[in-house]
């Protein structure tokens, strides 16, 4: 018999899975030619009434693999310095430790089975993270391989938008344009979007059981 909804336990809620909200930024758009550079991550916590809130992000730069290639438009967008001296970037094996590390602890804190991946327009950051885990032969990658969640699906059907800052400010969330492109700042907003939309669907699921008529209120908020 399946649990009532909404679940106040993580593996409850999303089916033995820990979100974890993923952002990276690249060297161009192909996984396996393009240079990865920062990528950073966020599990997503959740309290004792079952409401999910970003947790800490960890992030690091990553040095390109051997062969890499990096568009210069790329690096227009984000801002990225490859060769600036104090970048603190590693190698993507060191990269993948320091990101998959607390991710781990996580899963294991919360009673979850793996992560999986939250991203806008996910299948990308997803691809470049399956790519540098092949590369390094990474043998404790926490992450389903295919499995994702994208906040631009689900703001398209939350609010209409589906560009991550509209997305975000439809959600009543701050954006600062001047931070965007940046892997921590992305990640954070992501996070921040992700919760309020799972938090907004327990409300309506919590009114729908109570048997409250919330059709005036969506209409409202819309």
């Amino acid at each position: 018999m399946s649990t009532p909804f909404p679940a106040r336990s993580m593996p409850e809620r999303f089916r033995g899975f820990l979100p974890v909200v993923v952002d990276v930024e690249t060297g161009g758009f192909d996984a396996e030619r393009h240079a990865l550079l920062e990528i950073a991550a966020s599990p997503i916590e959740m309290d004792a009434e079952g409401r999910v809130f970003p947790g800490p992000v960890v992030s690091t730069h990553v040095i390109p693999f051997a062969g890499a290639e990096i568009d210069p438009k790329a690096l227009e967008i984000t801002g990225i310095d490859v060769d600036h001296p104090l970048r603190g970037a590693i190698n993507e094996r060191a990269a993948l430790d320091h990101l998959f590390a607390p991710i781990r602890q996580a899963i294991k804190r919360y009673g979850c089975q793996r992560a999986i991946l939250v991203g806008h327009n996910a299948a990308f950051d997803l691809g470049f993270l399956n790519a540098a885990v092949r590369r390094t032969s990474h043998k404790r990658n926490p992450f389903h391989p295919f499995s994702c969640f994208d906040t631009a699906t689900l703001a398209g059907l939350a609010f209409g938008q589906t560009v991550l800052s509209r997305a975000v400010q439809a959600a009543g969330i701050a954006w600062n344009s001047a931070e965007a492109h940046s892997a921590v700042y992305d990640t954070e907003r992501t996070a921040e979007l992700f919760c309020a939309i799972v938090n907004r669907w327990r409300a309506l699921s919590s009114l729908d059981a109570a048997g409250v008529d919330h059709s005036l209120l969506v209409a409202d908020e819309g």
